[in-house]
């Protein structure tokens, strides 16, 4: 079975690339609403962001974070049955303090939404992590009565 990257993996003048036509990819860079997902939301350090990130993807069965830069995450997800390789990439545009998203199959058509629900779950994963981190926080911060 091939599972060569498709040409359109990796960043494009700074960005990433451009969805093809066909319903198999979303993209928060999208124009077209078939395609488009909302970028990750982050406050704070980028580099804290990257690392929570990273939790999250590889928290998901059979994926593979591939490549990790300051700004930029590849990831591949493995399907289980039939071993379908679909990439995923982040990039970090730390001035609006968004992760941009872009998952797509490498091989065949439709993907029934499988991209979209990964991208979606993703995203509740990486914004969990925050809202737990900041209990933590408020509950150091907080000072408890028996430590008077």
């Amino acid at each position: 079975m091939w599972s060569g990257r498709t040409a359109a993996v990796g960043l494009d003048g700074g960005a990433l690339s451009p969805c093809p036509v066909s319903p198999n990819c979303v993209s928060s860079r999208s124009g077209d609403s078939s395609h488009y997902v909302e970028p990750y939301p982050y406050d704070g350090l980028q580099a804290e962001a990257r690392r929570r990130l990273i939790i999250a993807v590889k928290s998901i069965s059979r994926s593979l974070v591939v490549a990790a830069t300051e700004d930029y995450i590849h990831a591949e997800f493995t399907s289980a049955v039939f071993g379908f390789v679909d990439d995923a990439e982040f990039l970090f545009d730390d001035s609006r303090k968004v992760i941009h998203v872009r998952s797509a199959s490498r091989s065949g058509y439709y993907d029934f939404g499988v991209n979209r629900r990964r991208i979606e779950t993703i995203r509740a994963l990486f914004l969990a992590q925050k809202s737990s981190s900041t209990s933590e926080q408020n509950q150091r911060a907080i000072p408890h009565a028996d430590a008077q």
